[in-house]
């Protein structure tokens, strides 16, 4: 038999070692939402890209058109 035991615990109580009553909620929040941009697919958009990768190159391709079109001359 192993020496650490591995018991199954049948509660959602946590253990007494996991203490985070000095906790502070949303301590990193702002931080984290500067540097972030989510963007949430519709479901059929996302079974035709499935990376990030994939997304991003489909939108810098968009991307280049309309910046092509904005550098034209007006005559």
């Amino acid at each position: 038999m192993p020496a650490a035991r591995k018991h199954k615990r049948d509660s959602d109580e946590m253990r007494p070692e996991y203490d985070f009553s000095g906790g502070v909620r949303g301590k990193y929040a702002a931080h984290f939402a500067r540097g972030t941009n989510v963007v949430v697919l519709a479901p059929d958009v996302a079974e035709a890209f499935k990376t990030s990768r994939a997304v991003n190159d489909a939108l810098r391709a968009q991307l280049k058109p309309a910046a092509r079109a904005r550098r034209l001359p007006r005559h």
